[in-house]
């Protein structure tokens, strides 16, 4: 058996090879130009002993798993979008989708976002079917549209949706947002029968603007959840910007869907006052993001001091990480902690993918540019003693070593998050794909991509894309935007929902089958973050360690349900349960049988 590399080594070779590959391929790539012909680069092309070298086969040990298309099946009948688009950018960007359980009956639900129509055709939009929806879980693999009578049907350009209980009373309200405006639906709870009624205004958030991903956490620690929702841009049609294009790659682009020819929109923290009222303190925080054309946002405690940071995606402008230094404000680290690029960020997705307990960060992005794996080094400064009480966290891409990077180059990434989808005890990678291209041949429509599936074959050889084993849907090509998963069908795997633009919505359901076991974990908050929004679960099964926070799954515009999935691969048993709450108590739970929900209630 080969000998394993030491942290401390493999930190130290971290470090260096970066530096040694980055001289080989400057040397390679002087020598490649010297002799090449004139060719322009076109996303695709593979370079022949540069490119090619990051490329990967499958390994040896994968076992294929399906996911069976069951979209109508299981009675879901949403399509996006209604009429012909009109080439602006609003249009092209959403929308997404949220898992959630409204009604308490232990199973997921799920609240699909839609675009009612082309904004020239507004006048039209209170007519259209296209508009958002809430699908009821059956229990018995089917569902039940119960928009109508739960009163949450909105018919404008929707972009993002968000379960959360924000006044405390142990439902999940609805947080829906817009091309337009924020629109907050409270649930009404047993007496309700089911409905939702419209708390927008007196909630404080009745404010216009083009907003993105939205983002629920107890920034303060005050023991409810406050809100921050991202802005994405001033976006402002000018007709008289019909006509006027710019080429990026072989491919030309109207102006009117160039996201850099608007300036950015700002970013909102809204404070909880405990009752689900919300009051505007981004600039006391110091989390305006003014240069930051924002579409997502995760709150997430990556240096693990007890405090919530606030990671944003930003599209062509700098990424941002807000640390928590307490006291209700921020300081901008993202320079520090080296995750501060400048790229199309889309989606995000956060766990401890290499099983060393600190959280690590993948985001996806717009075409040549390749998605990023941010992994934490937390774990590597804490054993090198480098640590101190006031350095904060570092984070390396590692994206192409571990086979997420130069693969994603022929691709638009969008919604995203890990999940363990074969139980073997590590988080796999799900990647929705879809172009902001034009297609050529016809300019009403946008260019399709398919969907990427990485299996994680651990911290030594990282991800292998598997999706052409693993059924049809990774086979087609689709314009997907938003994506979440969920156990849908409670058979213990989880399953995939991926809204398309302008297409039909696709619920993908697991077919695992290969004998693995599993456990699944709900956390239920005392106070009013009653869901645990931001704590941290770790689950030791043998050799392996997971770790996720509950409510970390931003992907794009969209949520994945809030229960925390776990597989333990052979083992029918988990040896160690281990929850950092909120409030920041501790609690660890020992032998606990598998291929169940344990459901954990927060000790006083």
């Amino acid at each position: 058996m080969a000998k394993r590399i030491s942290k401390r080594r493999r930190l130290l070779l971290k470090t260096m090879i970066p530096g040694v590959v980055l001289v080989l391929l400057g040397v390679a790539g002087t020598l490649y130009w010297m002799n090449r012909e004139e060719k322009d680069y076109t996303p695709g092309d593979v370079i022949e002993g540069i490119t090619s070298d990051l490329l990967r086969e499958t390994p040896e040990g994968f076992q294929p798993v399906v996911f069976q298309d069951v979209t109508e099946a299981a009675g879901i009948d949403f399509v996006h979008f209604c009429g012909q688009r009109s080439s602006q950018l609003p249009e092209d960007m959403g929308s997404g989708l949220a898992w959630g359980d409204y009604d308490g009956d232990g199973d997921p639900d799920l609240y699909v976002v839609n675009e009612a129509g082309p904004l020239t055709g507004r006048e039209t939009w209170s007519e259209s079917p296209a508009l958002s929806r809430l699908y009821r879980n059956e229990s018995n693999g089917r569902f039940v549209d119960v928009t109508d009578q739960a009163g949450v049907g909105i018919r404008d350009l929707g972009m993002a949706a968000a379960f959360a209980d924000v006044d405390g009373d142990r439902d999940l309200d609805l947080l829906v947002t817009s091309y337009g405006a924020l629109h907050l639906f409270r649930n009404l709870g047993d007496g309700g029968d089911g409905r939702f009624e419209d708390g927008t205004a007196e909630a404080g958030l009745d404010r216009e603007g083009y907003w993105s991903g939205p983002a629920f956490g107890d920034y303060d620690l005050d023991g409810d959840i406050d809100l921050y929702v991202c802005g994405y841009v001033e976006y402002r049609f000018d007709p008289e910007a019909r006509g006027k294009d710019s080429s990026q790659y072989t491919s030309v682009i109207p102006a009117s869907l160039n996201p850099s020819a608007y300036p950015p929109h700002p970013n909102v923290l809204f404070e909880n006052d405990g009752e689900g009222r919300f009051t505007d303190v981004t600039a006391r925080a110091g989390v305006e993001n003014r240069e930051g054309r924002s579409l997502g946002a995760v709150w997430c405690d990556f240096d693990e001091d007890g405090r919530p940071d606030l990671y944003v995606a930003n599209d062509i402008s700098d990424n941002v990480l807000f640390r928590n230094r307490g006291g209700g404000r921020f300081e901008e680290s993202g320079l520090e902690a080296w995750v501060a690029d400048y790229r199309g960020a889309m989606g995000m997705a956060v766990a401890d993918w290499d099983s060393d307990r600190d959280l690590d960060l993948f985001v996806t992005h717009w075409i040549a540019q390749e998605n990023a794996l941010y992994v934490n080094q937390l774990s590597e400064q804490r054993e090198l003693g480098t640590r101190t009480s006031e350095s904060f966290v570092q984070f390396q891409d590692d994206a192409d070593q571990m086979g997420v990077g130069q693969i994603a180059l022929d691709f638009v990434g969008w919604g995203t998050f890990f999940f363990d989808f074969d139980h073997d005890a590590r988080p796999d990678l799900f990647v929705a794909n879809g172009s902001t291209f034009q297609q050529s041949a016809d300019e009403r429509l946008l260019v399709p991509m398919r969907s990427q599936l990485f299996w994680n074959h651990g911290p030594d050889r990282g991800f292998f894309e598997v999706g052409a084993f693993c059924g049809a849907y990774f086979e087609q090509e689709w314009v997907a935007r938003g994506a979440a998963c969920a156990d849908y069908d409670g058979d213990g795997d989880l399953d995939l929902a991926v809204l398309n633009s302008g297409r039909r919505l696709v619920l993908l359901r697991n077919e695992l089958d290969n004998g693995h076991h599993w456990l699944k974990v709900r956390l239920n908050g005392r106070g009013k973050n009653t869901s645990a929004l931001g704590a941290k679960v770790t689950l030791v099964s043998g050799d392996s360690v997971q770790a996720y926070v509950v409510g970390a799954n931003p992907s794009y515009l969209s949520q994945s349900d809030l229960t925390l999935h776990f597989g333990l691969g052979e083992s029918a048993r988990a040896g160690r349960l281990e929850i950092r709450w909120p409030t920041g108590r501790e609690q660890v739970l020992t032998d606990l049988e598998g291929d169940r929900l344990l459901v954990v209630e927060e000790e006083p």
